[in-house]
């Protein structure tokens, strides 16, 4: 898979929650570091995807805000 994303960070996921209409995917990204993902639910079902697989994480944003 080729793609113009600059941000990606290879991980394994340890959890999948499905909802009604969305899922919640976490992925371990290395370093005590996690990342959580919101996607359909259908593309979570259609990629298979499971805990313990290993993924790619794609960050494409216009922007990124910090606070404290």
């Amino acid at each position: 898979m080729q793609i113009s994303a600059r941000n990606q960070l290879r991980g394994k996921i340890t959890a999948v929650r499905l909802g009604a209409v969305m899922a919640e995917v976490t992925v371990d990204v290395g370093g005590g570091n996690t990342l959580v993902s919101t996607i359909t639910k259908s593309s979570a079902e259609s990629m298979d995807l499971r805990e313990g697989q290993e993924v790619v994480a794609v960050i494409k944003a216009t922007e990124v805000m910090i606070g404290k």
